[in-house]
């Protein structure tokens, strides 16, 4: 596809938007040709009087370094995505430009209406009538569209067809779709396990189909997600990737905050200036110290609307305080040794604490009242806790005995244990609700999928851990190392993204947490009495925050 396949029609211009169809797409694919489709096969028609004066315009030079071209048909398809269509109708008229070529049109027309067999043709060429005679119903460039390199083009067709037989599956046309199945799926020879699922689908009602296949039917949104899958292969100098210009804005301001040592706001960066942020914005000095705990403060969580703080630690009592004054709220008093952990429900009404007592309790957080006690731990101390997304169960782990990591009910009843056996050191579950994270005292990260209670994957690193944390979109875990470092990892892939350096630890159990507007933070203790905060893209340390008991800076 040239750089002239894309020179402007007065009657062929179209958006990029797979959801969207323009007035001047819809006039194209309507006006040109028998059937709706295009006479010129994507071929401009020349200029009348050799090129026209914008033409010359816009090959005299480029824009500021960036190909005028690929700016220009941005900026059109941009103006379609903000509703200009006018303004993109006239900026394609004065350059000479178009998003893309008649043949991207019809084909984009095709899979959103249904049009298998032209869509196919299209996307993949057909050769013409070989003896010169009769009409050929291909109506765009017989080498089909430029795809990207590598790009497996029967898994394409698989996809095509697939769509195909789901629709006829759904108008009940059994026949057809069978015939679909063996003479079109089969022969491309791709994954066994799909066919086989594909076929399982022939005796279904349209209700059952939707289920079973995962699907929304024809006139859901099943074809507009196929074309957004399919542009994705399509090379994309030919079919422009959709909101293409919305999505290098996001990468612009991505790269600035990246790049902002000191970012913390809560708002976008503007567009109109350089992103940056001072370090005086940065919460670097102590504000508030709260020394109403007894002794050493071990845990601490803000709850999730901010308003109430919880703490505790060597003492005996849990505190809550109220966030707008700092003031005490409650006391928790019913504990009888050490409190090590903590953490709100998600909606913030109930609190769990761990204790050296060998129990857990679950308190009303507006009443301060204990109204669960779990002492099944035998004779361990409980080391962790963390709410199931719905805030109706709770996992706690401890270092021995039979309950070692066990999911309870807000009732007090145990709903499964998982018999590990090794000692649990610190646990999370991932706020999609879709995975449970478990660390030993010792080097073990286990995995475990939340919804079938099965182990997903182990992962052996070379130290101790302390603790763990889930990033908000359950992305990442955040591992603090015994030897004073933290660990980013992904995990999907259970790859180490990045490593921070720089905080002390040896005898005491330190944690860590994503932190700022974004997360774009990483925050952890440290012994020596300082914190240390890191941005997540580099591995800079950024300011040691003193905090000799608990501060708030």
């Amino acid at each position: 596809m040239t750089a002239q396949d894309m020179r402007f029609h007065t009657d062929t211009s179209t958006s990029n938007g797979t959801k969207h169809v323009s007035s001047r797409s819809q006039s194209k694919i309507s006006s040109n040709g028998t059937n709706g489709h295009s006479a010129t096969n994507g071929t401009p028609s020349p200029p009348k009087n050799g090129v026209s004066s914008s033409l010359a315009r816009s090959s005299a030079h480029s824009f500021y370094g960036h190909d005028r071209e690929e700016v220009t048909r941005l900026l059109i398809q941009g103006l379609d995505d903000l509703g200009y269509h006018g303004a993109a109708n006239k900026l394609s008229q004065e350059s000479g430009y178009e998003v893309e070529s008649p043949t991207v049109a019809h084909f984009r027309h095709a899979v959103l209406q249904g049009d298998w067999t032209q869509a196919e043709s299209l996307l993949f060429g057909s050769e013409p009538p070989g003896d010169g005679g009769g009409v050929s119903i291909h109506n765009g460039d017989p080498r089909g569209l430029k795809f990207v390199d590598g790009v497996d083009k029967d898994r394409i067709r698989f996809q095509l067809r697939t769509q195909k037989y789901l629709e006829l599956l759904e108008s009940k046309d059994l026949g057809t779709a069978l015939m679909v199945l063996r003479q079109e799926l089969t022969p491309l020879k791709q994954d066994r396990t799909a066919l086989q699922h594909l076929s399982s689908l022939l005796v279904n009602t349209p209700d059952g189909l939707r289920r079973e296949a995962r699907w929304d039917g024809a006139t859901g949104e099943s074809r507009q997600l196929l074309l957004h899958d399919l542009s994705k292969s399509i090379a994309p100098s030919v079919m422009i990737p959709e909101h293409r210009l919305a999505s290098l804005f996001d990468q612009v301001k991505q790269n600035q905050v990246a790049h902002c040592l000191y970012h913390n706001p809560t708002s976008s960066p503007s567009l109109f200036a350089d992103h940056v942020c001072e370090r005086s914005q940065f919460p670097l000095r102590t504000v508030l110290e709260l020394n109403q705990n007894a002794g050493e403060v071990w845990a601490m969580e803000f709850s999730h609307d901010g308003r109430r703080l919880a703490t505790s630690g060597q003492a005996t009592d849990v505190l809550i305080f109220d966030t707008s004054v700092f003031q005490e709220l409650y006391r928790l008093t019913d504990h009888t040794d050490h409190v090590a952990y903590l953490a709100w429900s998600p909606d913030d009404t109930h609190l769990v604490t761990c204790s050296h007592d060998r129990t857990a309790r679950v308190w009303d957080a507006d009443s301060g009242q204990c109204i669960l006690k779990i002492d099944h731990h035998g004779p361990s101390v409980v080391t962790t806790a963390a709410w199931s997304p719905d805030g109706q169960s709770f996992v706690t782990g401890c270092l021995h005995g039979d309950h070692r990591l066990c999911l309870w009910s807000i009732e007090g009843h145990q709903i499964y244990n998982w018999s590990v056996n090794y000692r649990v050191q610190d646990c999370a579950i991932s706020p999609d609700g879709k995975l449970l994270v478990a660390i030993s005292s010792e080097t073990q990260i286990m995995v475990y999928n939340f919804e079938s209670r099965e182990e997903e994957y182990t992962i052996n690193l070379k130290h101790k851990m302390t603790s763990i944390t889930i990033s908000r979109d359950s992305r990442y875990m955040l591992i603090n190392m015994a030897n004073c470092e933290v660990q980013l990892i992904e995990i999907d892939t259970a790859e180490i993204v990045r490593r921070f350096l720089g905080q002390q630890q040896g005898e005491y159990v330190i944690r860590s947490c994503f932190g700022g507007a974004d997360q774009n933070l990483v925050i952890s203790g440290s012994e020596g009495r300082s914190n240390s905060v890191f941005p997540t893209v580099t591995i800079t340390l950024t300011n040691l925050v003193r905090c000799p008991s608990l501060h708030m800076a």
